[in-house]
C-alpha cells in the first residue's frame, strides 16, 4: 500500500497520468480485474478511467509502481502527446494564408487573361477596319448628277445638287415635312448632298430623279423623297439617312 501510495502522491504526476491515459486507453474494450482491491484514493483514479471502458493501465500503475508514468504500454510516449508549441501553429496558418491567397490570385488573372481574349474576338479586325471608311473622287461627278457607292454594305448617294435643287430644297417650310429637318442640317456643302440610299420604311433601294418632288422615288410602297433626301410622301416616316463624312479636299470625300 505504501509503494502504492507513493506512484500517485505526486499531483502534477497525477494529472499527468490521467491525461495520457485518457488518450492512450480510448476504444479499449477490457475490464477491470475482480480481484483487484483499491484504496480510496485509487479507487478515484479508476473511477476516472472506467467511463472510457478500461482500466488496464491504470491498475498495472497501482499494482507495479515501477512502470515508467511517460511511457504507456502500448508504445506512446508522453512527448508524442504534447500540444504543438504555438509559434508552429501561427506558422503553419501564415502558410495557409499565402497558399489560399496564391491561388486566388492565379484564378483572378485567368479570369482575366479569358475575359480579353474574348473582348478581342469581338473587335473587328483589321480588314474590316479598312473597309470601315471610304475615299471617293468627286471631280468626275457633273451637275445634276449622281453616284451611288458602296459603304459597309449599304449604297449610299451622293448627289452634286443644281442651284435650283439647293433653293427648292432651302425653300420647304418646315410644317409641310413629316421628319423636320431644315436643308442645312443635312449638307456640309450646299452642292454636295450624301445620304444613305436605304429606304426608312422597309429598306429598299429607292429610284434616282423620280417621285413628286425630283429627289428619290421608292417603288416598293410608294415613298416619295425631295431634292434633300426628306419624305414628303408615302408610308415611310423618317427621311434618308445622312452617313458621317467629310471632305477631305475640294474634290475628295471620305465617308465614315
Amino acid at each position: 500500500p505504501d509503494a502504492q501510495r507513493a506512484g500517485v502522491r505526486d499531483e502534477g504526476k497525477m494529472a499527468r497520468f490521467l491525461r495520457l491515459g485518457t488518450l492512450a486507453l480510448k476504444g479499449s474494450n477490457l475490464s477491470t480485474p475482480a480481484n483487484l482491491t483499491l484504496s480510496r484514493g485509487n479507487s478515484r483514479l479508476v473511477n476516472a478511467l472506467s467511463p472510457l471502458g478500461s482500466t488496464q493501465y491504470a491498475t498495472s500503475a497501482i499494482t507495479n509502481p515501477s512502470l515508467p508514468v511517460n511511457e504507456l504500454s502500448c508504445g506512446l510516449k508522453e512527448d508524442d502527446l504534447e500540444r504543438e508549441p504555438v509559434g508552429n501553429t501561427a506558422n503553419r496558418r501564415a502558410f495557409t494564408y499565402f497558399v489560399l491567397g496564391s491561388a486566388r490570385f492565379a484564378y483572378m488573372s485567368l479570369t482575366r487573361v479569358a475575359a480579353l481574349k474574348v473582348i478581342s474576338t469581338m473587335s473587328a479586325s483589321a480588314d474590316v477596319l479598312a473597309l470601315a471608311s471610304l475615299e471617293v473622287d468627286l471631280s468626275s461627278i457633273g451637275v445634276g448628277n449622281a453616284v451611288t457607292v458602296k459603304w459597309r454594305g449599304k449604297p449610299v448617294f451622293i448627289r452634286h445638287r443644281a442651284p435650283e435643287e439647293i433653293a427648292e430644297a432651302k425653300a420647304v417650310p418646315l410644317s409641310e415635312l413629316r421628319d423636320p429637318q431644315t436643308d442645312e442640317e443635312r449638307v456640309q456643302l450646299p452642292e454636295w448632298l450624301v445620304m444613305l440610299g436605304v429606304c426608312t420604311h422597309l429598306g429598299c433601294v429607292p429610284l434616282g430623279n423620280a417621285g413628286d418632288y425630283g429627289g428619290w422615288f421608292c417603288p416598293c410602297h410608294g415613298s416619295h423623297y425631295d431634292t434633300s433626301g426628306r419624305i414628303r410622301k408615302g408610308p415611310a416616316p423618317l427621311n434618308l439617312e445622312v452617313p458621317p463624312y467629310k471632305f477631305t479636299t475640294d474634290t475628295s470625300l471620305l465617308i465614315g
